[in-house]
């Protein structure tokens, strides 16, 4: 199975890194002085107990035509760099390909085949004008729900934080072949990949703790635990989980936990800077569109009000204006 991995930085090195040493044949898509660092070293990992693993990627390239057709792309850039890529991407596809999508918040594919009253229904926040739809059939579509927490330390190195999971799911909710087969990848690879049936349930659960704690850490610069521990910015998050919880429902989505025990969850992290503040101070435009504007799209969507969501979405997009411009 020849897999290609757009976006080789933080979790998508720390994936490729994994699926190569468990002996895949892997081509890692980077760019810069990280991709110059893979080239010449090959990719690192630093664990958090003072390990490190080297794997050298069957190929490492920026050029997607370059690099040809492989039986699996696995996309773990940003969603904000999804619209400018999905052309290129094609480079990477036969007939048969595969398109994992491993991003944060609610996917571009979300409604599609998805069986419901919006089936087939464009969420604008993550694909404006349908630029990603337009060049990706979704047949080819499976999703990824990612749970690891990783930086990338200095070129060509990846610090790995946190966690391993990487849930799979086909939109339509089928045990398919191919999900099965990724799966048991993965698996080998010593990662947790657990084949779910309703791969939307659980992106709303990753979704729900990030679509409150990111934003606020990006305004406030603060880390997870010390938001956690105050309580005027607990309660905000509680409201925000809240009202997206009302909206998921509405979608057809069961919580099987407590808001608190997500925030739990979350504190069991730690002083862990969020993604999203870790763009805000590199000076990279933000996630702040599915986190966070995609829920609000959907509570318009289906009419329920989400003030403290669209007030901490209007703060964030300005903010996120202001650091790209800077």
């Amino acid at each position: 199975m020849k897999i290609a991995i757009v976006g080789a930085g933080a979790i998508g090195g720390y994936l490729g890194a994994r699926l190569i040493l468990a002996g895949a044949e892997v081509t890692l898509i980077a760019r810069g002085a990280h991709l110059d660092a893979i080239l010449r070293n090959g990719m690192a990992v630093e664990y958090a107990d003072g390990s490190h693993d080297l794997a050298r990627p069957a190929h490492a390239t920026a050029d997607m035509a370059a690099a040809g057709p492989h039986d699996v792309v696995i996309v773990a850039v940003k969603t904000q760099a999804l619209s400018a890529l999905a052309a290129p991407m094609r480079a990477l596809y036969d007939s048969n390909t595969t398109v994992v999508y491993a991003q944060n918040g609610i996917p571009w594919w979300y409604f599609y085949r998805h069986g419901g009253m919006y089936e087939g229904r464009r969420i604008e926040a993550v694909d404006p004008g349908g630029q990603i739809a337009a060049h990706v059939e979704i047949a080819r579509v499976l999703g990824c729900v990612i749970y690891p927490a990783a930086a990338i330390a200095r070129p060509g190195v990846i610090r790995h934080i946190e966690g391993n999971r990487f849930t799979l799911g086909e939109p339509d909710g089928s045990r398919s072949e191919r999900v099965l087969a990724l799966s048991q990848l993965f698996t080998e690879a010593g990662l947790k990949a657990p084949a779910r049936p309703d791969i939307r349930s659980e992106i709303w659960i990753k979704l729900w703790g990030n679509l409150s704690v990111n934003p606020i850490s990006a305004l406030t610069r603060a880390t997870m635990d010390v938001i956690l521990a105050d309580p005027g910015t607990r309660a905000l998050l509680t409201a925000m989980m809240t009202e997206a919880q009302q909206v998921a429902g509405v979608l057809g989505i069961h919580f099987p936990l407590s808001i608190e025990r997500r925030l739990k969850m979350a504190e069991d992290i730690g002083a862990h800077k969020t993604s999203m503040l870790q763009d805000v101070e590199a000076g990279r435009s933000t996630e702040v569109d599915a986190l966070v504007g995609a829920v609000a799209e959907l509570g318009r969507l289906v009419g329920v009000p989400t003030p403290h969501i669209d007030a901490i979405y209007a703060s964030t997009k300005l903010l996120d204006k202001v650091v790209s411009n800077s």
